[in-house]
């Protein structure tokens, strides 16, 4: 899997990602201050599964009907970077083949997959 971090999740989880063996391209290490639009864009283009603590992408998802290839938006309580890396964990210790072409919220309480309304 492949994995785009969003500027606002943090070096740390890209670094954690990388060591786990994926493919990471970080916005804050590699494309500080690009805009959500080109953001989603370029996660869709190139195949990357999108994190972000962003609730804008799903307004870009739902509202927009922007096409993806998968996002995970962490709404934690607890940002701190140790907290998004158990989250992440968690997520691909038992949702790694649903995380792909799906919109993932995750929280502490809860993980749960948004459908598209038709």
């Amino acid at each position: 899997m492949r994995f785009l971090v969003d500027e606002n999740t943090g070096v740390f989880v890209a670094r954690w990602l990388r060591e786990q063996g994926y493919e990471v391209f970080s916005v804050y290490q590699e494309a500080r201050g690009t805009d959500d639009d080109a953001i989603l864009r370029k996660a869709f283009d190139e195949g990357w599964i999108l994190v972000t603590s962003d609730k804008d992408f799903g307004e870009k998802i739902f509202r927009e009907r922007r096409p993806h290839r998968g996002v995970i938006l962490l709404r934690l309580e607890d940002e701190r970077s140790a907290n998004k890396i158990a989250m992440l964990e968690r997520l691909l210790n038992s949702y790694a083949t649903q995380l792909p072409d799906n919109f993932v919220v995750a929280t502490e309480q809860k993980v749960r997959f948004a459908r598209m309304r038709e």
